[in-house]
């Protein structure tokens, strides 16, 4: 894992992350979408599906500028339910920011892991079975 330094917009977001006027994001991860024969399915650094683990205390963003994010939109959403709403689950915003549309240039979903925050699974708000798990280790 590494560590670099982005500069908080001035949007007025703050973030348990922030430090004066930066933010540490823990790590990026590249987002895009593709059917591989069932359905389109999140990729996340190019594996499909892959569970990620995000460190409580950290923030994450997850950048959905890739044009594959867009047209028909593919909105990366969290729950503690697998498939999110479409498995049954309500959508998790706990220190979750949302910013630009998916598939559009600086689009990207992030989170600041909670503090005691349980197993997350990431979902598609718009389509089911895409996503996958985000365990949060303390």
């Amino acid at each position: 894992m590494f560590f670099r330094s982005v500069n908080v917009s001035p949007t007025g977001v703050s973030n348990t992350g922030a430090v004066g006027d930066v933010l540490v994001i823990s790590d990026t991860f590249a987002i895009t979408v593709s059917n591989p024969g069932s359905g389109n399915k999140y990729y996340i650094d190019g594996v499909q599906q892959a569970t990620v683990s995000l460190t409580e205390g950290n923030t994450y963003r997850f950048d959905q500028s890739d044009s594959t994010n867009g047209s028909p939109s593919h909105p990366l959403r969290f729950s503690t339910i697998s498939d999110g709403t479409w498995g049954g689950g309500s959508e998790y915003t706990t220190g979750v920011v949302t910013v630009g549309s998916p598939g559009t240039a600086g689009a990207y979903t992030q989170i600041t892991v909670a503090i005691g925050a349980p197993t997350l699974y990431y979902y598609c708000s718009n389509h089911s079975g895409m996503g996958g798990q985000a365990n949060t280790p303390s």
